[in-house]
């Protein structure tokens, strides 16, 4: 018999491991929160093996010239699932994916839609393509692999070619997509979108409803800004990064929480405290938000980094 070596084993399994990919994700639905406009609100909560790392709002809007898909989701099989519901309303083809910014869990699900049609444009920040080419998208995908123990495997980067900033806008058919980009906020790429004709403003992960999620490549200053910003743009219909589409309380709601902590971590920096100590008089301010997912994984850590950003500000 032919003795196979170590390396010979290594590349008979590899053609298995190179196929090898995670379960499919059960149908979420999609509902219709303006005319022609669905979200998918994804589980509450952080990438894991139950919810297989869907956790975002995937979103898609029919066109006369097609359907345009904000944010396909985490993995290849979320945006399996995403396609599977579009296909659930209509036959349209997929004419443009749009990308809020470069957190994977919002645009990982890329890869199923360049699956289907490898063209399609794909759309997000200037700097949301230089980060993916500089290794975000693979961090991402380690993330997404080691949360959910495996449930994300066979993801592939496929991440924005065409960029889009501030005031930029395209139209599909009957519909305008208008970029807005006012500054840094959630991180340095986010790009919020809206739909003059119907009212609708996506406010990626600038804003959350019932949902505290993290800002290591955010700033505070910055987010409350841009949310200011957010505020002036004629919209009815606000679809936050996670959590439910609602009216603009929400979008105030999460304004106060950002504003609380930084607020807060700037008027007790300059009394001399240590982020542990401010941290239960910022925690009751902000007792409104205790059941708001996330809050209690990441309140400490908000007040850190707000304190971070407060000391810089003193010196600018």
């Amino acid at each position: 018999m032919k003795k196979v070596t170590a390396l010979t084993a290594m590349l008979l399994m590899a053609p298995a491991f190179a196929t090898e990919r995670g379960p499919a994700i059960p149908d979420y639905p999609a509902d219709q929160v303006a005319s022609d406009t669905y979200v998918i609100h994804g589980p509450m909560g952080y990438p894991s093996p139950d919810n297989q790392g869907f956790m975002n709002n995937p979103a898609f809007v029919v066109t006369d010239a097609g359907v345009v898909v904000v944010d396909p989701g985490s993995s290849l099989q979320t945006g399996e699932m995403v396609l599977r519901q579009i296909r659930e309303i209509t036959n349209a083809p997929i004419v443009a994916l749009l990308n809020t910014h470069v957190h994977g869990d919002h645009w990982l699900g890329n890869h199923a839609f360049r699956n289907a049609d490898p063209q399609v444009p794909i759309y997000g920040h200037p700097n949301m393509i230089k980060g993916v080419e500089e290794g975000a998208g693979e961090q991402w995908i380690d993330i997404m692999h080691r949360s959910t123990e495996g449930a994300t495997a066979g993801t592939e980067i496929r991440g924005p070619n065409i960029a889009v900033g501030d005031g930029d806008a395209v139209s599909f058919g009957n519909t305008t997509f208008r970029f807005h980009h006012p500054g840094p906020a959630h991180t340095t790429t986010d790009i919020m979108i809206g739909i003059p004709e119907k009212k609708v403003l996506f406010l990626a992960d600038n804003v959350c409803n019932e949902r505290i999620v993290g800002m290591n490549d955010g700033t505070f200053r910055g987010s409350v800004e841009v949310i200011d910003a957010a505020l002036q743009i004629p919209a009815e219909v606000y679809v936050p990064g996670h959590g439910q589409t609602g009216g603009v309380e929400f979008v105030h709601d999460y304004r106060g929480y950002l504003d609380g902590v930084y607020s807060g971590a700037e008027e007790f920096y300059e009394q001399g405290m240590e982020p542990f100590e401010m941290k239960p008089i910022i925690e009751e301010r902000l007792a409104r938000f205790k059941n708001w997912t996330g809050f209690n994984e990441e309140l400490g850590k908000h007040i850190s980094l707000a304190v971070l950003e407060a000391e810089q500000a003193m010196f600018e």
